[in-house]
């Protein structure tokens, strides 16, 4: 029998979910995400596959700081690295799309130990500041070494060929595909033996490490993980683009992130996910509620994108965390317990 949040025996402690509402919810998602192309156009099918990389990127960063409890600004590098490992692979050497995908998680992985292994010692504010000056060496890197990366200007992108569909939605497909993927080893990753030992750290380290846990296993754990998910998103990004540049891995982007993450909640897989629509469809959603063709806020987006997302960013972020520190996740549970518990509900 069912006892709340109790559980009974081990077996439920480690599974993914013994509520049959979550399964039946997560199969509707599933097919409304599958059915979109019947009657999207290909304006809503790049928007929902920028989410979805989002999403994957978000889903990364949350294993790292909702989880682990590392605080990362820099996941725009590990990004940009993913995103030129994946041009150079297919442009330079022919590779196939969907082949240079893991190569370049593995490339953001492996770079993941340049930032990670110094910063064991660091924590907060120091860690943040230190992933965003790896985040700047990413870039200049990239921008000096133009016998590889072109430099400034940029360089080419195969895009994804992995299903008999026009671009667009081979683009779309292969990021939800990606995402549900990411999902899956996000949830089995938190309730394994890994996953517990990076929510012990997130409490309390010191008394994490006097339970035995090795901090610097995990916490490069962590790091990899995260990195690898990052570098994957950037490939998608890349392909979906089939063109990439310094410029669309700026610290922007990590700001980004970080407001998708707390913005959904902090630990939560769905919390990064509804992160990722909320952020990537909320210029949408002031475009259609309060703009329109020709209208100021529509002249304001085209001339200055740039410093408007940084007002939206930085104005959600305070908002959030003033008001509901738990972000959508934390809302939805609420609202959950609301709807149980009425007509008692408080």
């Amino acid at each position: 029998m069912r006892s709340g949040t109790f559980k009974q025996q081990y077996s439920e402690l480690v599974t993914l979910t013994d509520n049959p509402a979550k399964w039946a919810w997560a199969t509707v998602a599933l097919l409304a995400t599958l059915l979109l192309p019947i009657f999207a156009n290909s304006y809503a099918l790049n928007l929902g596959t920028t989410l979805a990389i989002a999403a994957i990127a978000v889903i990364g960063l949350n294993l790292l700081t909702g989880v682990a409890g590392q605080l990362s600004l820099g996941h725009a590098g590990f990004m940009a690295a993913g995103a030129y490992t994946q041009a150079i692979l297919t442009t330079d050497y022919q590779w196939p799309a969907l082949l240079a995908l893991p190569v370049a998680g593995l490339l953001s992985a492996a770079l993941s130990l340049i930032v990670g292994i110094p910063s064991l010692r660091l924590r907060g504010l120091y860690l943040a500041l230190t992933t965003l000056g790896f985040s700047a060496i990413v870039t200049h890197v990239l921008v000096e070494w133009e016998s590889v990366t072109r430099g400034p200007s940029g360089m080419p992108s195969a895009p994804l060929a992995t299903l008999p569909f026009s671009a667009d939605k081979n683009a779309y497909f292969t990021a939800v595909i990606i995402l549900a993927l990411a999902i899956v080893m996000s949830l089995n990753l938190a309730r394994s033996r890994v996953g517990r030992a990076w929510f012990a750290l997130h409490e309390h380290d010191i008394a994490a490490r006097a339970m035995g846990i090795n901090l610097t296993v995990y916490k490069l754990l962590a790091f990899v993980a995260s990195a690898f998910l990052a570098g994957v998103a950037g490939a998608l990004m890349a392909s979906q683009t089939q063109y990439v540049n310094v410029d669309s891995f700026s610290i922007l982007l990590s700001i980004e992130l970080v407001a998708m993450l707390i913005v959904g909640g902090l630990g939560h897989v769905a919390g990064a996910v509804l992160g990722a629509a909320f952020i990537v469809l909320l210029p949408e959603m002031l475009r259609w509620t309060v703009g329109g063709p020709g209208s100021y806020l529509e002249v304001l987006f085209s001339t200055h994108a740039y410093e408007v997302k940084e007002l939206l960013y930085g104005a959600v972020i305070l908002l959030f965390l003033r008001f509901e520190p738990e972000g959508l996740s934390g809302i939805w549970r609420k609202l959950k317990r609301f709807a149980v518990h009425w007509p008692l509900s408080r």
